[in-house]
């Protein structure tokens, strides 16, 4: 990357010929902004998730510019979950709902980023929302759980809360309300359960709440003068530079941490790591700017944006949903 492109991307960059996304300007959506486009359109439009109509565009709009190859469709680049989406659909023909795939990426959490921000402060609902639309295109039980936690800590931030090392506390006390479907077997503070005490049930639940947890040990480790990253686009050599949701989702809490009131930096530090740096920048992005607003993103990410006026005003407009 360094190589093609010079030292350090600040901006809106053309794909070179030979790359991802080839034949695209900068500023113009991959695939990823295309289908979290569709997922906001339906949400303005219907006033919250409505898993038909969502079903419905993706049938309309992105399935028939696709032939199940990568190199194809908007965005110039169609990644493993929904080319597997498109066997199924449109090859096979299955019905919505044996769509997913076993994909190991962040393609769910690309897009329902969109109905975290919607359901912030219905925390229930969100989970309900993000894993349902996440078995869309993906049935991995791990994917979902860490799909699903990234959705709920990106909602706390909404709501105000702080990336901290308290966060995973706040969000295991929704675990144990019964507002987030995590198992857990430890109580207050992540202490060993009590001789006697029940398993709680587990019908309907993750596994565990490791997904939750990962949010604030990162955190602290950002917080933690002994422990550098330097320069902090190394976090993608740390947690590794490959698509899996577990490469990924570390790098960009710790990104989203240590700069939690610095959008630009923690953007351009997650496209200057390399590797899957454009879910990294997505994903790290959506957090930092829960935390900064939108005021405090730098004038040239917006109006760099092919169509950026339609997609400010989505954004404004699901904006005016949340909390409602």
């Amino acid at each position: 990357m360094r190589r093609d492109y010079g030292p350090w991307i600040t901006d809106y960059t053309d794909p070179r010929p030979d790359r991802y996304h080839a034949g695209l300007k900068a500023g113009q959506l991959s695939q990823a902004g295309y289908i979290l486009k569709l997922l906001l359109s339906s949400l303005v439009a219907c006033g919250g998730y409505d898993e038909a109509d969502f079903c419905r565009r993706l049938d309309e709009e992105l399935l028939p510019l696709l032939d199940g190859t990568p190199v194809c469709g908007p965005g110039g680049y169609t990644s493993q979950s929904i080319r597997e989406l498109w066997r199924q659909r449109v090859e096979r023909k299955l019905p919505w709902g044996r769509t997913g795939g076993h994909a190991d990426t962040t393609e769910a959490a690309e897009r329902t980023l969109a109905l975290a921000v919607r359901y912030a402060c219905e925390p229930d609902r969100l989970a309900a929302a993000v894993a349902g639309n996440c078995v869309l295109t993906q049935i991995d039980d791990t994917v979902v759980s860490m799909t699903t936690a990234y959705g709920a800590v990106l909602g706390m931030l909404v709501q105000g809360h702080p990336l901290d090392e308290g966060l995973s506390a706040r969000l295991m006390a929704l675990v144990a309300r019964g507002e987030l479907p995590f198992h857990a077997v430890t109580t207050g503070n992540l202490q060993p359960p009590r001789p006697g005490e029940p398993d709680p049930p587990r019908a309907g639940t993750f596994a565990s709440p490791d997904a939750l947890l990962t949010p604030s040990y990162v955190a602290a480790a950002a917080a933690d003068p002994q422990i550098r990253i330097e320069p902090a686009w190394k976090v993608s050599i740390v947690y590794g530079m490959p698509c899996a949701i577990y490469h990924l989702l570390p790098a960009v809490y710790y990104l989203a941490a240590r700069f939690r009131d610095d959008f630009e930096a923690a953007v351009l530090h997650a496209v200057n790591g390399g590797g899957q740096n454009q879910a990294r920048a997505m994903l790290a992005g959506a957090l930092v700017g829960a935390q900064v607003g939108f005021s405090r993103i730098p004038r040239r990410f917006i109006d760099g944006l092919e169509e950026s006026a339609t997609l400010c005003r989505l954004a404004e407009d699901l904006a005016a949903q949340v909390c409602a």
